[in-house]
């Protein structure tokens, strides 16, 4: 096994939560904010973002626990930079292209990394997954990077026992796709990951593998045992994982599942390390009188199911949009 993790030799990525967009002057700057904050308001709430502008006219910071919205954001901003044409309805539609461009890129990600690691024929749902686990993270550590690891680490084990390479491989890289759920699950990642290899036709032994690599259901197979040894010698590496990480985005997540639960609520941000939520609704749905309910129920919902130390703001958005030929 010591021979084994010698011949695998990966450089470690740490995960954080803002990305540094360069702008070279101050006036495209003044034009990102907008007359009374008009562009950079729009931009925070289309992206669920926040954009910090300070007086260093070289860079502008872009903060999200959500590195798919830390990307659209930046995406959009630089977009805006290269038309020089700033104003609200013009960053709407740059933002949509730039999420249809996201959608794109996450597919690409998932195709070259199972081309690269010789993987054949798997269900196009399983790739959009494989490609948002570059987006993802597990303690800090990037969950694309370290899945490629764990697949590459069991099949050089797989080899030395002679069990199935391919197999090894396939169910090394999908071990951890349970992580890359948007929403709330009753099931552990563990098992939402085995259910979901399921779905889209994955061998038993793969599947089991999945489900079983923290002893959540018993193990059926030798390749079982060896992805659950190539996740912790992953994981357990000095550096790799920052433990407190986790926890600080499932309190973020669980915040925005709270929000997203109560009907009428379209969109829901947890911004500023937690410390404010904002939350878009539909105005169809919710009128003036219901948003002072809304946010009187999310302030009860949050004292009794969110353990966070200090204050939240809770900031509503109806926005009414008029339209006339």
């Amino acid at each position: 096994m010591i021979e084994s993790i010698q011949r695998l030799a990966t450089s470690i990525t740490i995960e954080n939560s803002i990305s540094i967009l360069n702008i070279d002057s101050l006036e495209m700057k003044k034009k990102i904010i907008g007359k009374n904050g008009i562009n950079i308001r729009a931009l925070e709430t289309l992206t669920g973002v926040e954009i910090i502008i300070d007086d260093n006219p070289d860079y502008i910071l872009i903060s999200s626990f959500n590195p798919i919205r830390r990307e659209i954001a930046r995406l959009s901003i630089s977009k805006l930079i290269l038309d020089c044409i700033i104003y609200p309805s013009r960053i709407e539609e740059i933002v949509f292209i730039s999420e249809k461009e996201i959608l794109k890129e996450i597919f690409y990600i998932g195709k070259k990394t199972i081309i690269d690691m010789g993987i054949r024929i798997i269900h196009p749902e399983l790739i959009k997954i494989v490609g948002k686990m570059k987006y993802r993270s597990s303690y800090g550590q990037n969950l694309l990077q370290h899945s490629c690891e764990v697949a590459n680490l069991s099949s050089i084990l797989s080899s030395e026992i002679g069990l199935n390479i391919k197999f090894a491989k396939r169910a090394g890289l999908l071990h951890d796709i349970g992580k890359v759920s948007d929403f709330e699950s009753e099931f552990s990642h563990a098992v939402l990951g085995m259910n979901w290899a399921k779905k889209y036709g994955e061998h038993p032994y793969i599947c089991n593998s999945i489900g079983s690599h923290h002893d959540e259901i018993e193990m059926k197979s030798l390749l079982s045992p060896i992805i659950q040894i190539s996740d912790t010698i992953s994981s357990s590496r000095p550096g790799v994982r920052r433990n407190h990480y986790d926890s600080y985005l499932k309190r973020l997540n669980d915040l925005e599942i709270l929000a997203l639960n109560c009907n009428g609520v379209k969109k829901a941000f947890a911004l500023q390390s937690g410390k404010e939520l904002r939350v878009i609704v539909e105005s169809e749905t919710i009128d003036e009188k219901k948003i002072y309910k809304l946010s009187r129920d999310l302030i009860i919902k949050i004292k009794n199911k969110v353990n966070f130390p200090g204050e939240i703001k809770i900031t509503v958005i109806r926005e009414i949009k008029s339209l006339e030929f």
